[in-house]
């Protein structure tokens, strides 16, 4: 953790903005964004972010940095305390991972890791910020979802049901703030060229051999002008658009099926 973020008088008027996830991908991406557009920023994630704070410094942008699992209530409590009580102006919840291989297969922990990750710790720190936003009657926030939430994820069945959750609450949420002055919008990607195929030992498989997969500074910046303009939704990419309206008229038993044939392990020979 830092004090990057101790104000003087001057500086008392430059939004603040907190980012989730941001050592890499979509969450960094994201966070070069607010830099270029004159937040400080109070930046998280489970890994090191010591060259991420100073990619950011030199974009102009003051950087707190936590290093923190947001899987746990520590971790949510370690970066709400580097807060402290200074205004969030946007919070961009992106934290998140997946898990492949069968539901059955895989290790309890692991699912539970996720599911505390997606949801547990993203609704408890969108619950922590929101609340000061709804007070002081503004602010914005961005969750990233994911297409994956509009369909079974069958070989990643508990990620796919955890961006579902992150999907649906956003829209809700959204419902609940409309007269607030707080906006609420949901970013729904699809396969991106991040280390989250790596990560959810899905290398092996159709989707993480796919080698085009999008690029994540045009997904993050999609997500970020929806969140600027206070949009509710949107969804990355042309395909995706097609595949997301597909997905509203298609059984949820041939989803489930067409799923298996990108995530099912070995389906990438």
């Amino acid at each position: 953790m830092t004090d990057d973020l101790a104000q003087t008088p001057a500086e008392t008027a430059r939004p603040l903005a907190v980012v989730t996830g941001a050592s890499s991908g979509i969450g960094y991406e994201l966070a070069k964004l607010f830099a270029h557009d004159g937040y400080d920023l109070v930046v998280a994630a489970d890994t090191p972010l010591a060259e991420v704070s100073d990619a950011l410094t030199a974009l102009g942008a003051r950087i707190s940095i936590v290093q923190a699992d947001l899987a746990t209530e520590d971790g949510v409590r370690a970066l709400h305390a580097e807060i402290g009580g200074r205004p969030v102006d946007a919070l961009a919840a992106n934290a998140g991972h997946g898990l492949g291989k069968a539901f059955l297969d895989q290790d309890f922990d692991d699912i539970r890791h996720v599911v505390d990750t997606n949801i547990t710790g993203t609704i408890r720190l969108a619950w922590l910020i929101g609340r000061q936003m709804r007070e002081r009657g503004r602010g914005q926030i961005l969750f990233t979802g994911s297409i994956a939430g509009l369909m079974p994820g069958s070989f990643q069945a508990v990620y796919n049901a955890s961006k579902a959750f992150v999907d649906s609450f956003s829209f809700a949420l959204r419902n609940e703030l409309k007269d607030s002055g707080v906006s609420v919008t949901v970013l729904m990607p699809g396969p991106t060229d991040t280390r989250f195929f790596e990560r959810a030992d899905l290398m092996d498989t159709k989707v993480g051999q796919d080698d085009h997969k999008a690029d994540p500074a045009e997904v993050a910046r999609t997500g970020y002008e929806a969140m600027k303009r206070g949009d509710g939704d949107v969804v990355a990419g042309l395909g995706n658009k097609v595949q997301a309206a597909v997905a509203a008229v298609t059984p949820q038993s041939m989803l489930a099926e067409q799923h298996r044939k990108m995530a099912e392990p070995g389906s990438g020979a």
